[in-house]
C-alpha cells in the first residue's frame, strides 16, 4: 500500500463519517426482482426512505459515474485480485441529461483492511453541464475546477505518473433507504445498470451502452460498527450471501475492455 493511500485512510479513521468522507463497512448481495420485493416488504418496520428521494418519482435517483483507470487497467485488476488496500477515482453526477443543473464530485473511493473508505470534492463553480461536450483533457478540466487538497494532489498525481483516464462510465437507479433506530445504518437497492465504455460524462450515442445484471438488483448495507440484529434475522430468514461484486469491473467486463489474467 502506498503512503499516501495509508495517510489518506488514516485521516478520514480521525475525522469519522462526515457528508463528504467516510470509512466504514459495506456488504453487497444480488437479488431477484422476486426476492428483492420480498426483502422490501419487510424494510418499512426499520427503515424509511431517505429523505433526499421524497419527492422523486419511484422513491429512486439517477447516479452516474466516469470511472478512471491507467492503461493497465491497475485498479480493475486490484479489485479482482482482492487487494486489501486499493483506490480509484471517479466522477460522479446525479443526473444523465447535461442540460439539468446538478452538483459534480471527484470521488477517490477505495479499501483500506475490511473497511471501505471514501472522500469526494464538489466542481466549483461548476456543475455536470461542464461536461456536457466530448472532452479530451476531462482530467485537466476536473483539476480546474476542484479546490486544492489531498484529494486534488492524488488526482493530479495520478493523471501525470500513471496515466490515468477515464474508460468506463456506469449508470443506475438508486433508491436509499435509512435506519429508524441506527443513524450509522443505510441500505440501498440499485437497479438498471449500464455501462458504457466512454472517456466523457455525457456520451452522445445512448445505444452503445450494455446492460449489467440484468433482471437483478444489486443491494448494499452500510455501516461503521455493526449489522443490526434484525438484519442478521433478514439475512438467515432469505439465505442471503454476500458478493464481491464491482459495477465498474462488471462494465469493464462486458465491454472486454481488460484480459482476464490466469
Amino acid at each position: 500500500m502506498s503512503a499516501h493511500l495509508k495517510e489518506f485512510a488514516t485521516s478520514i479513521r480521525r475525522t469519522g463519517v462526515q457528508q463528504r468522507e467516510f470509512l466504514r463497512f459495506e456488504f453487497k448481495y444480488i437479488l431477484r426482482q422476486s426476492l428483492r420485493e420480498q426483502i422490501e416488504s419487510q424494510l418499512a418496520h426499520f427503515l424509511q426512505p431517505d429523505p433526499v428521494v421524497a419527492d422523486k418519482p419511484h422513491q429512486k435517483y439517477v447516479v452516474r459515474s466516469l470511472y478512471f483507470d491507467d492503461p493497465a487497467f491497475s485498479c480493475y485488476y486490484d479489485k479482482i485480485d482482492g487487494l486489501a488496500h486499493r483506490a480509484k477515482f471517479r466522477l460522479r453526477t446525479y443526473t444523465n441529461d447535461p442540460g439539468e443543473p446538478c452538483d459534480t464530485f471527484l470521488e477517490i473511493k477505495g479499501r483500506h483492511d475490511q473497511k471501505v473508505f471514501k472522500k469526494r470534492v464538489p466542481l466549483v463553480n461548476g456543475n455536470s453541464a461542464l461536461f456536457a461536450g466530448h472532452d479530451r483533457d476531462i482530467g485537466g478540466t476536473i483539476l480546474r475546477h476542484i479546490e486544492g487538497g489531498h484529494v486534488k494532489d492524488r488526482f493530479q498525481f495520478d493523471c501525470l505518473r500513471k496515466s490515468i483516464r477515464p474508460v468506463m462510465l456506469v449508470d443506475y437507479l438508486r433508491r436509499p433507504y435509512v435506519s429508524r433506530f441506527s443513524p450509522d445504518f443505510r441500505l440501498t437497492f440499485d437497479d438498471h445498470l449500464y455501462g458504457t465504455s466512454t472517456d466523457c460524462l455525457y456520451p452522445d450515442d445512448r445505444r452503445r451502452r450494455r446492460a449489467l445484471l440484468r433482471g437483478y438488483t444489486v443491494m448494499e448495507v452500510k455501516f461503521t460498527a455493526h449489522i443490526p440484529r434484525w438484519f442478521h434475522r433478514i439475512i438467515r430468514s432469505y439465505q442471503l450471501t454476500r458478493v464481491s461484486v464491482s459495477k465498474v469491473c462488471r462494465g469493464i467486463e462486458a465491454w472486454k475492455l481488460a484480459p482476464r489474467l490466469e
